[in-house]
């Protein structure tokens, strides 16, 4: 168990963020500056509203402080590769997505560590756990951004290598990310099957009302759909696979995958039944709007 905590969460969570590198280009991270409007909310509804409403909805419905503490490490990840490929699949703008994501991939090395260390003295009190920020930063940079770096460096010098192996690294990257999220729930399947009615209802609620907040916040002001889509799917849809790999690089346990990673766990099922719920939402409005539908389908 030491060496899957240690060694193989760890390595797989850099495969998958090379995986999202070696999609980008540098005209995502240029994006930033010709769509500021739609970027910037969209970085507001990650980096605020998201946190905020998870703690919110742990005001309101009481969890055991490890687990609620998993939901906020959860809150503080970005979005992903999941993040941007499901706002392909629901007519989003899949530009918008990517720029967020890059954005936020490489802010989180600052943020998720400073954020963590206040949720854990909220939430853990006296339980709190010795939370080194620096380390979890250094830890945090060679496993997410550094990743992401290398694959964009990938893509820029090597665009037809990069194009000829996406297809098998994305694979290999999904493949990754469902054994993570299976070993999480198999290793505290005593700890999930005593809390999964507390927790359960409370990740596909943030799911829920994130997804909301996001396509319901852009439109009232007045971004377009597929910038409301977009923003939707990357303050609704985080990084479980951040969100486990955190909990237990703070945990430093060997034993089995701990408490904090649990909600990343279980959120790396629900979420997709809260993101295709949404998905057909879009299409039925698509269908009966034209005007919602991607410019391949509406031509």
């Amino acid at each position: 168990m030491d060496i899957i905590i240690k060694l193989f969460l760890p390595l797989s969570l850099a495969f998958i963020m090379f995986s999202l590198g070696i999609t980008l280009t540098l005209q995502d991270f240029k994006r930033v500056v010709q769509i500021p409007r739609a970027f910037s909310i969209g970085m507001l509804g990650q980096l605020v509203l998201l946190p905020a409403s998870a703690f919110l909805i742990l005001q309101v419905v009481e969890l055991e402080p490890a687990m609620a503490f998993g939901v906020m490490l959860l809150a503080f990840a970005p979005g992903g590769v999941t993040s941007n490929m499901l706002t392909r699949f629901g007519g989003g703008s899949v530009a918008l997505a990517v720029s967020i994501t890059a954005i936020t991939s490489v802010l989180c090395v600052l943020t998720v560590p400073v954020f963590a260390a206040a949720a854990a003295s909220h939430f853990l009190g006296a339980a709190m756990p010795k939370i080194d920020v620096t380390s979890i930063g250094i830890s945090m940079a060679l496993i997410t951004a550094v990743p992401v770096a290398t694959g964009l460096a990938v893509n820029h010098l090597a665009p037809t290598f990069a194009s000829t192996i996406s297809k098998v690294v994305e694979i290999v990257a999904s493949v990754l990310f469902v054994v993570i999220v299976l070993g999480a729930l198999v290793t505290n399947w005593s700890v999930l099957m005593e809390n999964i009615l507390e927790l359960g209802p409370v990740l596909v609620l943030l799911n829920v009302v994130m997804l909301t907040i996001g396509y319901g916040g852009a439109k009232m002001m007045k971004l377009s759909h597929p910038d409301s889509v977009a923003i939707a799917m990357e303050v609704g849809v985080q990084n479980a696979t951040l969100g486990i790999t955190v909990g237990a690089l703070i945990a430093m346990s060997s034993e089995a995958l701990p408490p904090y990673s649990l909600a990343s766990g279980v959120y790396g099922i629900t979420m997709y039944a809260c993101a295709f719920l949404f998905i057909g939402w879009l299409r039925w409005r698509a269908r009966k709007n034209p005007e919602l539908r991607p410019q391949s389908e509406a031509s």
